[in-house]
């Protein structure tokens, strides 16, 4: 049986400030990817992180998409959304 797909997403840029998550300009986000399971979304933040490790306002993160997807949305061919 195959593995679960859960995807998700790394993406980073760089922080206003150390203290919070606010991103000095979104249109500069690094969207890296999105990915079918925690393993690869870890591996490619790492790479990401340890390659900006330099700049220490620059942070990577690993969003858990599949969290957001809500499965309980009932579509059926006649009720396009």
């Amino acid at each position: 049986m195959a593995d679960e797909q859960k995807l998700h997403m790394v993406a980073g840029g760089e922080l206003e400030d150390l203290k919070s998550i606010k991103f000095r300009d979104l249109s500069k986000l690094d969207i890296v990817g999105i990915y079918p399971n925690y393993q690869e979304a870890v591996d490619a933040w790492k790479s990401k992180a340890q390659g900006t490790v330099d700049n220490a306002h620059m942070r990577y993160f690993v969003f858990n998409l599949h969290k957001l997807i809500d499965l309980d949305i009932d579509v059926d061919e006649d009720k396009r959304i």
